[in-house]
């Protein structure tokens, strides 16, 4: 079983004179700043999570924390950008459309359930602690949704708007069935969701409802 502790910060930058540029050293501050809200969040949540919990983990100083972002909120909205990015680029670099359309359903759960168990405090983010941030937060995860629901439909070959419909039911209810897991941080109960719903897909698939 996969460990549900948070991915370690990315590395602290080296005392005294450096040749890393300024913008080099803001993307190191950035990640950090996004690794940390991660972690505070795994263990507070997010309205518990303030911004001095977040620039502790990460040592970075106030002053770095806003030159940065703006507030809790405008540090959250950019881990959660990373968290989609991780998860779509380990997607893109695992899923090659290979196979039957059940097959390459079933590489695409599971190398987004292995990207979750890989990170558990962004998976958190990314599932849980999304709903708490508020409606702008709720609105992105929106429309990462639908990325998601159209990249299936891409990848399973889906034509017709019953068959798109049905993709959008699929990612929306894989969603729903991840969040308790990550929630609980029991990544065993994650990975168990998989089988079950590719046995459903495939249901679908024999039945025509998917249109593929």
């Amino acid at each position: 079983m996969q460990s549900s502790a948070p991915r370690p910060a990315p590395r602290r930058l080296p005392r005294g004179r450096h040749a890393l540029s300024r913008a080099e050293v803001e993307r190191v501050h950035r990640d950090r700043l996004c690794a940390a809200m991660a972690a505070a969040m795994t263990e507070k949540g997010y309205v518990g999570t303030s911004v001095e919990d977040v620039l502790k983990r990460a040592r970075v100083s106030r002053q770095s924390f806003y030159g940065l972002f703006s507030s809790k909120l405008d540090c959250f909205m950019a881990a959660f950008d990373q968290a989609s990015e991780l998860l779509i680029r380990q997607l893109e670099g695992a899923v090659k459309g290979e196979g039957d359309a059940a097959a390459r359903f079933e590489q695409a759960i599971t190398t987004y359930l292995e990207a979750l168990a890989s990170e558990p405090g962004y998976a958190r983010l990314f599932l849980v602690e999304v709903y708490a941030a508020g409606p702008e937060a709720i609105r992105r995860r929106s429309e990462i949704q639908h990325d998601l629901a159209q990249a299936l439909v891409g990848l399973m070959g889906v034509t017709g708007q019953a068959g798109e419909f049905a993709c959008q039911v699929i990612v929306s209810a894989v969603s729903s069935m991840v969040t308790p897991a990550v929630a609980a941080g029991d990544m065993e109960a994650l990975q168990a969701v998989g089988p079950p719903i590719v046995e459903h897909v495939r249901l679908l698939l024999r039945s025509g409802a998917l249109d593929a």
